[in-house]
């Protein structure tokens, strides 16, 4: 009887399976990225109802992160600034502009701004900027330069892992709690070998004095 089939065939079952070995790493490798935090989330930039620019407050005019956001250092949670807060200089500054038509509706009606969530964590993930804050992580090193950003944007992923990796090595990291608002301190610091040196040896020393010592255990995040 003659053969149906060529020999070359017989490679085929072979091929098949290398196939869908080959596409089943290719889709977790897509799904690995394009679910990532570093994917979906860094860059997010969502249009407020207010035109809020941060590098006119907080780069031009210097203004303290903490006037707005004024309970980070008490509470777990970034508070957004209330409209009594906006009023404090715009009774008197740009009191006619436009843009801001939103903030004098609101002190005249009492009813607040709806400002958009920039940075969303999961309800299982806790995150306390008081404790963040008191011992000296930086606001640019979770919300990037937002003294550059005219429309604030998400800067670094959130994620897991990248959280663990600032727990692992705080020295690379904390700075003095006086300062935790001074938007390009790290780059300062990283200018020169020997600055960066002896930004490392100070807080390792500062880490051994104070018992510094941020957890990895899942129950100090999650819980």
């Amino acid at each position: 009887m003659a053969q149906l089939f060529p020999r070359k065939a017989n490679a085929l079952p072979a091929l098949s399976l290398l196939g869908a070995l080959g596409g089943g790493l290719l889709l977790i490798g897509l799904v690995w990225y394009y679910f990532s935090p570093e994917f979906y989330e860094v860059g997010y930039r969502p249009e407020q109802p207010v035109p809020y620019s941060h590098t006119l407050h907080v780069g031009q005019l210097g203004m303290d992160c903490r006037y707005c956001h004024n309970t980070v250092e008490q509470s777990t949670r970034a508070n957004l600034p209330s409209t009594q807060t906006c009023m404090n200089c715009h009774a008197q500054i740009r009191t006619e502009s436009l843009p801001l038509l939103p903030v004098r509706e609101s002190w005249a009606t009492g009813e607040p701004i709806e400002w958009v969530k920039v940075t969303h964590l999961p309800d299982y993930a806790h995150f306390p900027h008081n404790a963040h804050v008191a011992v000296g992580v930086g606001c640019e090193s979770c919300h990037g330069r937002v003294d550059q950003m005219p429309v604030v944007f998400v800067a670094e992923p959130l994620s897991m892992g990248w959280c663990l990796e600032c727990h692992r090595a705080p020295e690379e990291h904390l700075r003095d709690p006086a300062l935790v608002t001074e938007m390009g301190y790290l780059e300062e610091v990283r200018k020169t070998d020997a600055s960066y040196e002896a930004f490392i040896e100070a807080n390792l020393a500062r880490i051994a004095a104070e018992g510094i010592n941020p957890p990895e255990n899942c129950s100090a995040c999650h819980y």
